[in-house]
């Protein structure tokens, strides 16, 4: 008969089992605490895959271990927050965005209470998972409840820097993100300010627009394309809504082509309100929304998903090229 784990093992398998990424995620909240702030967190049996094991150890009286009952987790940190907490809650996006779905917009966000809902493994990065666990509506959904900012920070110290600028932030907020593999993109205490882009090329072709986990491989592409001699600009749309208006209007401006590109449906996400913005000003600019088309995903490894819906960096640049060619 084998021997229960003592704490000890039972600690070291699982804080060793922690994707490296998602101690960003910890680290953010445990610097909150440390500095005074009334932070609190909780999830819903998932504190290995989200690496709040980390911040539960620090601070065991802040973390609640809601087990798998995540709609319950969301209406429980609304009644911490008018308790005078800033609770920051974190199941699989899949779950949060459409299982929660009515307590995020009920008990929350109509209550207007700074709850942070961090919505991980997001897109399709649960790969063999398959469509259950695949979050490719979240962004739709989320950004159509009313006063619910929604962001989808790049990479680890994006999000570190969204997380400390969330402490004072005074409406309910999603967080959309990965599974903790993401490239880095930025360097520590890179600046982030709530719907504002980061402009990181100019082109007068095209315009990326990319959001979350295509940042990376967005901007990777335009550097080739330049490379090749295109002129392509490329902007970090980390926070959704409320989005950069003056940003996309700028591109829009500046370029002939402007082309979303995100880990979600092309329909109602980064490009839906893209569209929006350019259909309301009547700039006349050609759009290309590129993502996952209006179908569940297929079931894979994520390197091969990303392959086959051309949201890597080769897939990003050939459609690129493909929208320049019918220009």
């Amino acid at each position: 008969m084998n021997q229960p784990l003592s704490k000890e093992s039972w600690q070291y398998r699982g804080l060793n089992a922690i994707t490296p990424g998602l101690s960003y995620l910890s680290n953010a909240l445990i610097e909150l605490a440390e500095a005074g702030h009334p932070v609190v967190a909780g999830s819903a049996d998932l504190q290995y895959s989200n690496g709040l094991v980390r911040f539960a150890e620090r601070f065991p009286e802040r973390y609640t271990q809601f087990g798998i009952s995540e709609q319950n987790m969301v209406t429980a940190a609304a009644g911490m927050a008018t308790a005078g907490c800033i609770p920051y809650v974190a199941t699989f996006a899949s779950f949060l965005a459409l299982l929660c779905c009515e307590q995020i917009r009920m008990d929350v966000a109509y209550c207007a209470l700074p709850v942070r809902l961090i919505g991980h493994h997001t897109g399709i990065s649960l790969g063999f998972y398959g469509t259950s666990h695949h979050a490719t509506e979240d962004l739709a959904i989320m950004r159509s409840i009313a006063d619910l900012t929604v962001v989808a920070p790049a990479d680890g110290p994006q999000l570190v820097a969204a997380i400390k600028a969330s402490v004072d932030y005074p409406q309910p907020i999603y967080f959309r993100i990965g599974r903790g593999r993401d490239p880095i993109v930025y360097q520590d205490n890179v600046a982030f300010q709530f719907g504002k882009a980061i402009e990181h090329l100019q082109g007068e072709e095209l315009t990326i627009i990319a959001c979350g986990s295509t940042v990376h491989p967005a901007l990777e592409a335009s550097r080739r394309l330049n490379a090749a001699g295109r002129s392509v600009g490329m902007i970090d749309m980390a926070t959704v809504k409320p989005i950069d208006r003056e940003a996309v209007l700028k591109a829009a401006a500046r370029s002939r082509i402007i082309m979303t590109v995100e880990e979600h449906n092309v329909l109602g996400g980064l490009g839906g309100a893209v569209a929006e913005i350019l259909a309301d000003e009547g700039t006349g600019v050609r759009l290309v929304r590129h993502g996952i088309q209006d179908e569940y995903s297929l079931i894979a490894p994520p390197t091969h998903l990303y392959a086959h819906y051309k949201l890597d960096a080769d897939g990003i640049e050939n459609v690129a090229l493909e929208a320049l060619r019918k220009q």
